[in-house]
């Protein structure tokens, strides 16, 4: 294995499950959550579907940031490769933190987010190969090394913006609700939509944590074409997420990636569940970009 391939692989799974969650922020004027059709679905408490995306990102919004953290699974593929995680995140802007557990190419990573810094565990294989003894390196959002250039920035940024509304959000100023119905996940009644986002009406909020070396190519690429993703939401009576997922395959195919899927599936539950995550013991850190430069790298 090359000495950067856990790396690569952390990186690309962390964009996925958090770009999963949402992108770039964007603001509207929306509508007063108590506009929202009333008629309770008999006993349960859902109320009728919104049939206005910034009505609808309005309420979810408030719903989130109620409730500050949930748990998550998150089920992907992408150019014949599968990915899965599992985890916890407490949502809180810059100051998001998370714990998650990865697997990719038949490879479990466990990954850590808080104060800003990511810390990834090498496995005792990488530490070899990377000739250290230190168990978790380090990637920080403000370093000046080429690896924390490169990616600390859109780690932090992708966990600020890991709120699940922020997809809501993307639909209110991208996209539209395509349909809508109430059906049964998992035994709960939840309102379901279908929405489509048009890649067109807001670039930058598809390519926003990509390092800006590679933003300017993709943007390119991307510019002018008529791309339309497929997405459907599964909101509970509290207008909190309990399943999203997203086909980007004609994105990707857009940018020259193979014929085939890249999809997701996010599945939240225990909002409001108390999540706690602590930096590895100082003694157990390395920082990548340092021992990246002494690998030659």
């Amino acid at each position: 294995m090359r000495k950067t391939t856990l790396v690569a692989a952390s990186a690309a799974v962390l964009a996925l499950t958090l770009t999963a969650c949402g992108g770039n922020s964007t603001s509207g004027t929306a509508a007063p959550a108590g506009e929202q059709q009333s008629q309770a679905n008999g006993s349960s408490g859902l109320a009728s579907p919104f049939t206005d995306a910034i009505q609808l990102a309005s309420a979810s919004k408030q719903g989130t940031e109620k409730s500050k953290s949930a748990k998550f699974t998150m089920e992907g593929s992408a150019a014949g490769q599968t990915v899965s995680a599992t985890g916890a995140m407490a949502f809180d802007g810059a100051n998001t933190k998370f714990s998650m557990s990865t697997t990719t190419a038949g490879e479990t990573t466990e990954m850590r987010m808080v104060d800003k810094v990511m810390y990834i565990k090498l496995p005792a294989a990488q530490q070899k190969q990377m000739g250290t003894d230190k168990s978790w390196a380090k990637i920080s959002a403000d370093g000046t090394d080429p690896i924390s250039q490169a990616m600390g920035a859109a780690m932090s940024q992708s966990a600020e913006q890991s709120d699940p509304s922020k997809i809501l959000e993307q639909v209110s100023k991208a996209g539209r609700i395509v349909s809508s119905d109430q059906t049964e996940l998992n035994g709960e009644q939840v309102n379901h939509y279908k929405v489509e986002l048009d890649v067109a009406k807001a670039i930058d909020q598809f390519t926003g944590q990509v390092p800006a070396a590679a933003r300017d190519q993709i943007n390119e690429k991307l510019k002018g074409k008529d791309l339309k993703i497929p997405a459907e939401l599964w909101l509970n009576k509290d207008n909190l997420p309990v399943q999203v997922t997203m086909d980007q395959g004609p994105m990707m195919q857009a940018l020259g990636a193979p014929a085939g899927d890249a999809k997701f599936t996010m599945k939240y539950s225990d909002w409001g569940t108390t999540v706690d995550v602590a930096a590895p013991p100082a003694e157990q850190v390395v920082d990548l970009g340092e021992l990246m430069k002494k690998a030659g790298r």
